[in-house]
């Protein structure tokens, strides 16, 4: 249900209409003489869908974060000599990662050193 609403959402007519709602409250101002009550309508109707959109948006976030994960470990999962190991970094606790980052900094480090000497700075053979 969240997918289906937060696609309707991020659709042009949708703001269209959220537009159309803005106008229409802003119009009947002098009929209610921009009353406490007028005010707080679009306030608490805006609060509201702010707050609704939140965790819509959160929602759309996780699982567009967790389907880009899956497509990542799937590159390194066929890409020969690559280290599986790395398939699940999003698990791993803070010092694991630490200790794995540090690694590929020291890597880093070793490949710009190559690389002011004059030599490939990849494990590879140039294309």
């Amino acid at each position: 249900m969240s997918g289906h609403i937060a696609d309707l959402s991020g659709r042009p007519f949708t703001f269209l209409i959220a537009i159309a709602i803005v106008v229409g409250w802003a119009i009947t101002g002098p009929l209610f003489n921009y009353s406490d009550t007028w005010q707080l309508i679009i306030n608490t109707g805006t609060t509201i869908i702010t707050f609704l959109m939140v965790f819509l948006i959160q929602n759309t976030q996780n699982r567009d974060s967790e389907a880009l994960q899956i497509k990542i470990d799937e590159l390194i999962r066929a890409h020969a000599g690559a280290h599986n190991v790395l398939l699940d970094l999003e698990e791993l606790s803070p010092h694991q990662l630490k200790a794995i980052k540090k690694k590929y900094e020291d890597l880093a480090k070793r490949a710009r050193a190559d690389l002011s000497n004059g030599k490939a700075d990849t494990d590879t053979e140039d294309v």
